[in-house]
């Protein structure tokens, strides 16, 4: 897939992967467009990428997904790659029983439902298009779930399956479609994992955007980084025992996290 000239719209492009992609994005000379909920953390991304087009507009919500496709095909109507990077994961007990389901759905609204709307509300567009991509964030999470993120994996497992089944629906169209799947990365989405259980098991973003760019040039549709390939081959060969190693260290992780806070 050709990056430089494209028009590349990302959603959740104010930090971690999403501000890498487009500081990687813009070295490729692609014209970028950010959107993202915080006003200024978008004026910050500005101030750093000065031809940067920035949106506010959040994925969770059907009528700004549908005002950004007026705003944004209106003023770049050559727009021709998407990237669906938004994301929030948080911690979750199943057995709280105070949350409210609004508050349980937010992952599932935000990672799930927000990429399939983005996706159905520009496709019309991407088509129309001599050449055009989709590029969808999910995680290796999908193949190997975080038992204490467990909403945020189900999210991620979903998108996953979506974007496969998106695939094999557009093969036959100009619309090329890709999964990132990176493993845990050292970005403000994890920072309570980076910092508070092992850094050392983290990625570093500019690692994994620069294994997202080369893949999305190789046309490589499946593009997996660090553990995340590990993560895919247990998953297939030893799915049990992958869940239950996962979710040792995570307990471990959370032991000496409650250890060393009351030190």
């Amino acid at each position: 897939m050709e990056l430089k000239n494209s028009t590349i719209l990302i959603t959740g492009g104010t930090s971690g992967i999403g501000l890498e992609l487009v500081k990687q994005l813009t070295e490729q000379g692609a014209n970028i467009i950010v959107t993202g909920r915080n006003l200024d953390a978008l004026n910050e991304t500005k101030k750093k990428f000065p031809k940067v087009h920035t949106f506010q507009s959040d994925v969770s919500k059907p009528k700004d997904i549908e005002q950004l496709y007026k705003d944004v095909t209106q003023q770049f109507p050559q727009l021709n790659i998407v990237i669906n990077n938004a994301g929030i994961m948080r911690e979750i007990d199943l057995q709280n029983t105070t949350l409210d389901l609004e508050n349980i759905n937010r992952e599932i609204v935000t990672n799930l439902s927000g990429t399939i709307q983005m996706v159905h509300q520009f496709l019309p567009h991407l088509l129309k298009q001599k050449s055009s991509a989709i590029v969808n964030v999910s995680s290796g999470i999908a193949f190997m779930p975080y038992s204490i993120s467990p909403i945020y994996s189900a999210s991620k497992a979903g998108v996953r399956a979506y974007t496969q089944a998106l695939r094999l629906q557009l093969e036959d169209t100009n619309v090329k479609v890709f999964e990132l799947i990176p493993p845990g990365v050292d970005t403000p989405l994890e920072k309570d994992w980076t910092y508070r259980h092992n850094k050392n098991q983290f990625m570093k973003v500019d690692k994994l955007v620069n294994v997202a760019v080369k893949g999305i040039l190789k046309d490589q549709f499946e593009i997996k980084a660090g553990l995340a390939k590990v993560a895919k081959i247990m998953s297939r060969i030893a799915p049990e025992f992958a869940a239950r190693s996962a979710h040792k260290t995570f307990k471990e992780f959370k032991n000496q996290t409650t250890t060393n806070e009351k030190r």
